[in-house]
């Protein structure tokens, strides 16, 4: 079965607009746990834009579920890690003023600081993955480097589907089996909606995790976190 991990940087740059606690980042999480989210996934950047530290540690302290911390491992990141010990660390390279997730990791040409950096949440017990493009090659790398899992990013499959959903996944399934050949778990996120969830996992059903935030908070502004929860659940039971 592949769990719904729900994404909630989106409630927090809400809440951040007004300086109160309106919408309750925490309150939000706990919900998407009762409405049957399988975990919660969040991204703290350094200018806590959005997910701010002291959220990280109240939701982990709370949530009975999976926690999924991603991020770039720079220092103070490492530390919130190995401080709030996560089911699962998602090590993503983003820029320190970087609007959102674009690109994955060059698992070959930064082997050796990911290898040290896997080597230190692997010892604290922390499940970890590498946030790669569609390519073999990172996927094999990720493996080289120690990593539990990899996460395909997959705003290039969503941006292509609706021209040509057959050669957007293409890319992605000859990831995902190079996945399944290293012997690595399979996460997958970004940009993935209602409009092409249910396709990605009938082509790749052993997907273990997919994290959606943005489309899934746009979705519940119109039908409700519940419902909008229950829908994507639905698409991956279909």
């Amino acid at each position: 079965m592949t769990k719904l991990s729900v994404n909630i940087n989106k409630i927090a740059t809400l809440r951040n607009a007004r300086g109160a606690n309106n919408p309750d980042v925490l309150r939000t999480a706990l919900d998407c746990e009762m409405f049957g989210a399988e975990g919660i996934t969040v991204h703290p950047r350094p200018d806590e834009r959005h997910i701010r530290y002291q959220d990280v540690r109240d939701i982990r302290s709370h949530i009975t579920t999976e926690l999924n911390i991603e991020g770039n491992p720079i220092p103070s990141y490492i530390d919130l890690v190995l401080e709030v010990r996560p089911t699962q660390v998602t090590l993503v390279p983003d820029a320190a003023d970087q609007l959102t997730s674009n690109h994955g990791w060059d698992t070959v040409a930064n082997r050796t600081f990911l290898t040290d950096t896997v080597a230190r949440f692997r010892e604290a017990g922390i499940r970890t993955s590498i946030f790669v493009d569609a390519d073999p090659a990172m996927v094999a790398g990720a493996r080289e480097c120690g990593a539990d899992r990899v996460e395909l990013y997959t705003e290039p499959y969503a941006s292509g589907y609706a021209a040509d959903r057959e050669a957007a996944i293409a890319p992605f399934v000859a990831a995902a089996e190079e996945a399944r050949r290293q012997g690595l778990g399979l996460n997958a996120g970004h940009d993935l909606s209602l409009q092409n969830l249910h396709y990605f996992h009938r082509c790749i059903p052993w997907v273990d995790e997919v994290s959606i935030g943005h489309a899934l908070i746009c979705d519940a502004i119109y039908m409700g976190l519940r419902e909008t929860v229950r829908m994507y659940k639905e698409e991956l039971s279909n």
